[in-house]
């Protein structure tokens, strides 16, 4: 995109383009200019290959991710002893099958070594017609919401495994056709979003290697003038000599979990959190179960979540870590437990000595002595933690806090592309903001193919 066409004017522009019948049911009226067309007008769904095309890249199911780049496996396969779909660059791969299809799983075809590939039966394969679509609309148009949510409404077959008939490919779906020029502008604005967000994911990972590395320095004392040999989590390390090792139930006042019988739920009234609201660091509250208040005041009896106090996944995935937050009343389940970290270990610190990578090793030590993933609360009781003097551990706490603020920021910034980018999928495929007028440049790869 060029200097004069930013994603900040794409994002305000609410102005509505002269408008026309026909209605599509996907986008409403169409603007002028623009034609409404079968998918099938457009586009060939699950293509053969042409006599001299030999096959011998071959895509699973899995491979499909909701961005690019995707993975590629590799294969000796003819297309003919094959009972797959043949794809080729530019076309894309739309997942029929759920839970691929509920999660808006589609992937366009980067270029390739071969002229044409075949892949699972679980996905359908549209290939564009150049003359008419650009293959990075069509991807575009794949990954809209109103195209994906009528897939989903179509599905068929049995609970576990329904799957998106071809007939919605071939017969259902309608399309507003902005001319090719249109097309390419459109794909490049998502296109710039695109790869904006991957720029964004790739700090992400970035930042948590970074903190990663720090913390192994941190916990183990690294730079210290005078160490001692220690044995943790059965590895032999150096720590610095005036810092301590105990295991945690040596320096808290309670460990516990949460209701080991179902309670009784309600629609609204105190929350009740489990293992899937326990992340690390920070609880997420975007799926919660409540509780009314006789039965809250009747679980915190038992296990009192406090500011401060520490929270561990203990069932499903196991070993996720937060502090309490302030201001927040709830209960738990038997699947988060609680530990109360005495006043020789600072919260803050607590939180982050039970991330760090030794800690960690000894949790998954013992999920390979049971079936099930599950953390009790005598493992957690016999968790080794290197403890340095308060000071030193308010100093690895701060230094940690900064660089996981700074990825809180990326997290938020990636989100806000996430949602601008929706918002500019609807409106710009149904015509509601036009990229006519806009000076943009168009990429190559976008140009190359239709």
């Amino acid at each position: 995109m060029s200097e004069e066409a930013t994603l900040d004017e794409f994002a305000g522009d609410e102005e509505q383009a002269e408008t026309k019948l026909p209605k599509s049911r996907f986008w409403g009226k169409i603007p002028e200019g623009w034609e409404l067309v079968e998918g099938s007008e457009v586009y060939d769904v699950n293509p053969n290959p042409k006599p001299d095309e030999t096959p011998n890249t071959y895509i699973e199911m899995d491979a499909l991710d909701t961005e690019l780049p995707w993975p590629k496996y590799f294969g000796e396969r003819d297309a003919t002893d094959y009972s797959g779909k043949t794809f080729t660059e530019g076309d894309t791969l739309f997942a029929r099958i759920t839970p691929c299809t509920e999660n808006g799983k589609a992937a366009l075809v980067p270029e390739m070594d071969t002229q044409v590939g075949i892949g699972s039966t679980e996905y359908a394969v549209l290939s564009p017609h150049l003359d008419r679509l650009n293959p990075w609309y069509l991807y575009y148009l794949s990954k809209s919401h109103p195209v994906h949510d009528y897939a989903v409404s179509r599905m068929r077959g049995s609970t576990g495994r329904q799957r998106v008939p071809f007939s919605v490919f071939r017969r259902e779906l309608d399309i507003a056709l902005p001319p090719l020029e249109e097309q390419r502008k459109i794909a490049t604005v998502l296109h710039n979003i695109d790869r904006s967000i991957q720029k964004t994911e790739e700090i992400i990972e970035q930042r948590k290697r970074i903190r990663t590395g720090l913390m192994q320095d941190l916990f183990t004392g690294i730079g210290s003038q005078s160490t001692k040999n220690v044995r943790l989590s059965a590895v032999d390390t150096e720590i610095p000599e005036h810092w301590e090792v105990k295991p945690v139930g040596d320096v808290s006042t309670q460990i516990t979990d949460g209701a080991h019988l179902t309670p009784d739920r309600s629609e609204d009234g105190y929350l009740l959190l489990s293992a899937r609201n326990v992340r690390n660091s920070y609880l997420d509250l975007s799926n919660v179960d409540y509780v009314p208040e006789s039965e809250y005041k009747r679980l915190i009896e038992k296990c009192n979540p406090q500011p401060g106090d520490i929270l561990i996944s203990c069932s499903g995935t196991v070993g996720r870590v937060c502090e309490v937050p302030e201001e927040l009343e709830f209960a738990l389940v038997r699947s988060a437990a609680l530990v109360k970290f005495d006043d020789t270990i600072l919260p803050s610190y607590g939180e982050k000595v039970l991330q760090s990578s030794g800690v960690q090793k000894q949790i998954k030590g013992y999920q390979t002595q049971s079936a099930q993933p599950n953390l009790f609360q005598g493992q957690i009781a016999s968790l080794e933690i290197p403890i340095p003097p308060i000071g030193e551990q308010r100093t690895i706490a701060e230094q940690l806090d900064d660089v996981g603020k700074t990825i809180d920021a990326d997290l938020r910034y990636k989100s806000q592309l996430q949602r601008l980018k929706q918002g500019l999928i609807q409106d710009l495929l149904s015509g509601t903001v036009r990229t006519t007028d806009t000076n943009i440049e168009v990429p190559e790869e976008i140009t190359q193919h239709g």
